[in-house]
Parts: C-alpha cells; sequence; structure tokens
C-alpha cells in the first residue's frame, strides 16, 4: 500500500518565529532595580499557583540571554517575539525609570539584531507593576494614561532598532481570567470590575497606537488576541444560542471594537455603553492583528450560569497535557472567519503550540513526536487558509523553551526547547529541529 505526500510550500517573505513572555523567562523577579509585579505577588501567595511555584528564576533569561538567543539563531527564526516587564523598566508603573532595566532590553535586542533575527516587542504580556495594582490597576481609568507613557519611553528606548510593536497580549485573559474567575494575577473575582478591566485595555492598546504612531510613521503595530473556534454541542436551538453568547463574551467582546467600534449585544445585557470618543479611541488602525490559537470550545447551555448561560462541554477526543482538544481545523476557521467579517485584515498566527510531557531517551534526547504533529497538522491549516485568501504573514510557536506556565506553575511544558529547571540548562527536543527544517524549507511534505 503506498502512501502520498504533498509539498506544503509557504509565500516568500513568511515569518517564522517563536515567542515568550518577560514573566516566564526572564526569572531576576527583585534584580537590579525591577519592581514587584502582580505575577510576583500572586505566585507568592501560598496555593495561587501549582506546586506554590512562581516565577523569581524561571528560566533566568536576564542572566542567560546570550546562550538563549544563539538557539534561536540556531533554529534559524526569522522573528523573536518577546515582551517587556514594565515594572523592569518603571519600577512603580510610573515616574522615573530603571535605566539597568532599559539597559538590559537594551542589550537583549542587538543581540537579537547581531543574530540576524527581527526583534518584536509585546508592551504587556499580563506582568503589571504591583504599585498600580494597589491603585486598582488595570480597573483605574488612570492607567490608560500611565501605559501611554510608558509605551512612550519604550518606543523612544528601542524604536531605532524595533519596528514591529505588539500592544496587548491576549486581553480576555487579563480580563476574565485576572479579575472574573481569578485563577490568574491579580485574583479578582468580580463582573463589575473585569468589565472595567476589559474597556480600559482597549482604551489604553488605543492610546499606545497613538503615542507610537507619533514617535515613528515606520513602525508596524499591531496587538494580538486569543481566539477559539466555539461550537454547540448539538442542533438543539438553545444550544446554539448558547455558543453564540459565549463566542461574543470569548472572542468578538476583543475584535469587535477594533474593527467595528462597538461591542457585540452581549455588551448591552451587562451594561456597557461606551461613549463615541471611547470607542474611536479603541478603534485605531492596526497595521496587523496577531492570533493566538489552542483548541476549540464546545458549549452546552446551562441556566445555572450566569451571562452566557454557556457550559463548556468536554469530549473524548485527543487533548493535550493543559486539556485542550486537539483541533486544527479551528485555526484556519477562526482565520477565514477573521477575513470575512473584519474585510481581510493583515494577520499574523502569534502563538501556537502544545505542552505534553516530554519523552526521554536514555541518550538524553528528547523525543516528542506528538508536538510535531501538532505543529505540523496546525501549519498546515494556516497554509489552507492563506491558499483560500486570508492574508497569514507569518507563524510563531509557543514557545522557544519550556518556562513558568502561569497558574500551572513548571509543570506544563510548551517548549521546543526542553529546561532543566534545577540546572538551568537547554536542551533543543526532535520538534525543535523538525521545525528548524521548516524554517529552511520555508516548508514540508504534509501527508
Amino acid at each position: 500500500m503506498s502512501t502520498s505526500t504533498k509539498e506544503i510550500v509557504f509565500p516568500d517573505g513568511f515569518f517564522w518565529g517563536v515567542a515568550s513572555s518577560s514573566h516566564q523567562i526572564e526569572g531576576a523577579w527583585n534584580v537590579d532595580g525591577k519592581g514587584e509585579s502582580i505575577w510576583d505577588r500572586f505566585a507568592h501567595t501560598h496555593g495561587n499557583v501549582a506546586n506554590n511555584d512562581a516565577g523569581d528564576v524561571a528560566c533566568d533569561h536576564y542572566h542567560r540571554y546570550v546562550e538563549d538567543v544563539a538557539l534561536l539563531k540556531e533554529l534559524g527564526i526569522k522573528a523573536y517575539r518577546f515582551s517587556i516587564s514594565w515594572p523592569r523598566v518603571l519600577p512603580e508603573g510610573k515616574g522615573e525609570a530603571n535605566r539597568a532595566g532599559l539597559n538590559f532590553y537594551s542589550r537583549l535586542a542587538d543581540e537579537i539584531l547581531r543574530a540576524g533575527i527581527e526583534p518584536w516587542v509585546c508592551l504587556y504580556h499580563w506582568d503589571l507593576p504591583q504599585k498600580l495594582q494597589d491603585e486598582m490597576g488595570w480597573a483605574n481609568r488612570n492607567i490608560v494614561q500611565y501605559f501611554a507613557d510608558y509605551a512612550e519611553l519604550m518606543a523612544h528606548e528601542l524604536g531605532d532598532r524595533v519596528k514591529r510593536w505588539v500592544i496587548l497580549n491576549e486581553p480576555r485573559c487579563i480580563a476574565w481570567l485576572g479579575h472574573l474567575n481569578g485563577v490568574h494575577a491579580p485574583g479578582i473575582k468580580n463582573l463589575e470590575v473585569a468589565l472595567k478591566v476589559s474597556h480600559h485595555l482597549g482604551l489604553a492598546q488605543g492610546k499606545a497606537v497613538q503615542v507610537l504612531r507619533d514617535v515613528s510613521h515606520d513602525f508596524q503595530i499591531g496587538t494580538i488576541v486569543d481566539l477559539n473556534a466555539v461550537y454547540p454541542i448539538s442542533d438543539d436551538e438553545k444550544d446554539q444560542e448558547a455558543a453564540s453568547k459565549l463566542d461574543e463574551f470569548w472572542n468578538r467582546w476583543f475584535t469587535d471594537p477594533i474593527f467595528k467600534s462597538n461591542y457585540p449585544p452581549l455588551a448591552e445585557e451587562v451594561g456597557m455603553k461606551p461613549s463615541r470618543d471611547d470607542a474611536d479611541l479603541i478603534k485605531q488602525p492596526l497595521d496587523f492583528l496577531g492570533v493566538n490559537y489552542y483548541t476549540r470550545l464546545l458549549v452546552a447551555q446551562d441556566q445555572s450560569i450566569s451571562l452566557t448561560r454557556a457550559k463548556v462541554i468536554k469530549k473524548k477526543t485527543p487533548i493535550t497535557e493543559m486539556g485542550w482538544e486537539i483541533y486544527p481545523q479551528g485555526l484556519y476557521e477562526v482565520l477565514t472567519r477573521l477575513r470575512k467579517e473584519y474585510d481581510n485584515p493583515a494577520l499574523y498566527v502569534t502563538e501556537n503550540g502544545v505542552a505534553f510531557e516530554d519523552n526521554i531517551t536514555k541518550e538524553g534526547k528528547v523525543q516528542d513526536d506528538d508536538r510535531i504533529a501538532f505543529l505540523r497538522d496546525h501549519i498546515a491549516a494556516v497554509h489552507r487558509a492563506i491558499r483560500d485568501g486570508v492574508k497569514v504573514k507569518g507563524y510563531f510557536v509557543w514557545t522557544n523553551m519550556d518556562n513558568f506556565e502561569w497558574a500551572e506553575g513548571y509543570s506544563k511544558r510548551f517548549g521546543l526547547i526542553r529546561t532543566n529547571y534545577e540546572t538551568l540548562e537547554r536542551t533543543p527536543k526532535k520538534s525543535f529541529y523538525w521545525y528548524k527544517q521548516v524554517i529552511a524549507n520555508n516548508g514540508f511534505a504534509y501527508p
């Protein structure tokens, strides 16, 4: 019996990259003048994080960035997305800057460029200065200006070398997980607060875009949303309605204001009626939208659940170690939906990856064939979306190395590189070398 494969080749100039975030890899949580972040406070509070892990050391990237960039160079990526730790450069979130923190990111950007890689800077990947949280954090509208001042500081500091800027990473997680479910920092469980946070994130994003445009018209500016394909568990009208509500709350809440200047209908049900000035500020023109995709959600109506009346149902399908269903088709559907509903914007898949338990051979090699299969199938879905007219310009694996996985601590490994948390030794996995070949060939043979 013969099997056939087809060659998947991506357009010239396609951006292959990996992504990381400051709190998850840097460590050095109180070194060289860095201020406390909400994740420092949250993780240092017993019971908030699996195994009571914290990002105090993480991968110690702050001290080992040269080694880490050398591995990125070996991988052959064209772009590396990293985030700035706001409290590392502004310990109190505002006021006097910390020169040691600014110098670290300057050195990092230089090292990335020397490796022939383009640095992409994300301004906010969840590590808010605790000093600002003490003033109600994202629930305080004053944060819009504080964030704009921080964005301006970083644009002046790195703008001569960094041309692509990402404003926020996953505002849904910041608002709903941090302020509604309370499973992420700062651990608040309050719908009214969460709604305020979601709105202020949009305002801060819009203001930051304006500030960056004022600094340089050459910047390419975008932001990142995490999107899931949402489906009703059955054809029942009640389940379909629940899926639609959850889609509004999970996805459209953070995309409609950017592209359509209004929140989805669910917002009116909870009293969200922003002014025209606010709507205009949120709807700033972007050069691209970043999309993070991991799974789909299957939904049934449940009247006991407030707001959406939607309950996520688990089916007996292949899942990752995070418990998420493996569903590559969902990435294709998310991308094609953006093309259809928002006038075909330029897109980058800014995160896609998977946590599996590593299989280590006697020789110390990491055989992560399941990760290779996951990436292969999702990258193929991206290629299909491009073929069908979606303007996807690049793909970033989450993540280059195992790191502090938020509330899961160090128990979940997403990296192409294995991190030994006792010795901090880095070991490229089989998936690292597979992805290296994909990048070198600008594609791969697909079964």
